[in-house]
């Protein structure tokens, strides 16, 4: 049986922590050729290491600027870039011919994951979101259950997703790079849930927001904050955010999706499961289970080689983009209920 073709993946920026484990499970599968790029890693205020020094960690072939990285004619790029410059990589990818997975959220205002939308579809290319927990067999399985019909209508749900300040990646607390802070962090995980889970666009949105939260260190986003959605099939649902975890505790992992319908709950925890410790610096926590990243590269691969469009899509990216937005706005207006057109 022959081979198939080698896949060219360029990995576009370490900015976003999981570049780093895209880079481990792409080195682990078989027919791919990588290299990486991380132009700004240089002059990045961050306390981990980014650009060559970072490559050399990981042991990826490295070249230093984006230009050098598409004229090496990748088949697909992995954009792990500040927020903010999503739309102008994803933009210079389409108009190349090559297929994106892009770090979540899609973008920082709606116009311009819709523009990124359409560049690809102009182009004809693939472009896939980065939401790796729907990939979670857990969560899997529990979208199936409701689906199933088993338990009747789905009534509300709740949502909590929490975790430590990214300190050691500066970007996340800067309001232009990130486009908001926990806000912005940890409710498009969740919201890309509740898109799979429910199958509609949400119709409303309420927030409330506060900085109390690492006040000490004067940050110019929120660190914590309340979010209801209504949509219209009547489902309201409520998503805790917040970087309230110790420093020590893992990168992420603190999502809890519970589920209430007409004859039982569902909760799901993808990161339930874990070790835990101490070290120097305290208590620690280390989850353990399927590799998410892993799976979510897998699928789009998968994809890339069949020639089909993978899942979560550009449309999800904008629909969780414009939940997001909606809570900054609501949480900007003491909690007003924002309507989405």
């Amino acid at each position: 049986m022959t081979a198939p073709k080698p896949l060219r993946i360029a990995v576009l920026s370490f900015a976003h922590t999981h570049a780093l484990s895209y880079v481990h499970a792409l080195k682990q599968m078989p027919g791919i050729e990588l290299i990486a790029t991380d132009p700004d890693g240089a002059t990045a205020p961050d306390d981990a290491p980014r650009g060559a020094a970072l490559a050399a960690e990981l042991n990826v072939a490295y070249v230093d600027t984006y230009d050098e990285a598409f004229a090496w004619k990748p088949d697909a790029v992995v954009i792990a870039a500040e927020n903010s410059r999503h739309r102008a990589l994803v933009e210079r990818a389409a108009a190349a011919g090559v297929h994106v997975l892009c770090e979540k959220p899609l973008a920082t205002t709606v116009d311009d994951a819709i523009a990124m939308r359409e560049a690809c579809e102009k182009a004809g290319v693939i472009l896939m979101v980065a939401y790796p927990v729907r990939f979670a067999p857990g969560v899997r399985d529990a979208i199936a259950e409701l689906r199933s019909g088993r338990l009747g209508k789905v009534l509300g749900v709740t949502g909590i997703n929490n975790g430590k300040l990214p300190q050691d990646r500066a970007w996340f607390t800067d309001p232009e790079l990130a486009g908001g802070g926990a806000l912005v962090d940890h409710v498009v995980h969740c919201a890309d849930l509740l898109d799979e889970l429910l199958g509609e666009r949400a119709q409303s949105v309420r927030a409330v927001s506060n900085s109390i939260l690492h006040a000490q260190r004067e940050l110019a986003v929120e660190t914590g904050g309340l979010v209801t959605i209504q949509y219209p099939s009547g489902v309201i649902a409520t998503i805790d955010c917040s970087w309230s975890w110790p420093m020590s505790s893992a990168t992420w992992g603190g999502l809890t999706l519970q589920v209430v319908a007409e004859r039982g709950t569902v909760t799901v925890s993808p990161f339930a499961k874990g070790v835990a410790g101490h070290d120097a610096l305290g208590e620690t926590w280390s989850p353990v289970g399927a590799d998410l990243d892993a799976l979510l590269l897998d699928e789009f691969v998968r994809a890339l080689r069949e020639g089909r469009q993978p899942q979560p899509d550009a449309g999800v990216g904008i629909r969780t983009v414009e939940i997001a937005k909606a809570a900054q706005l609501s949480a900007a207006r003491a909690g007003e209920v924002v309507t989405l057109a």
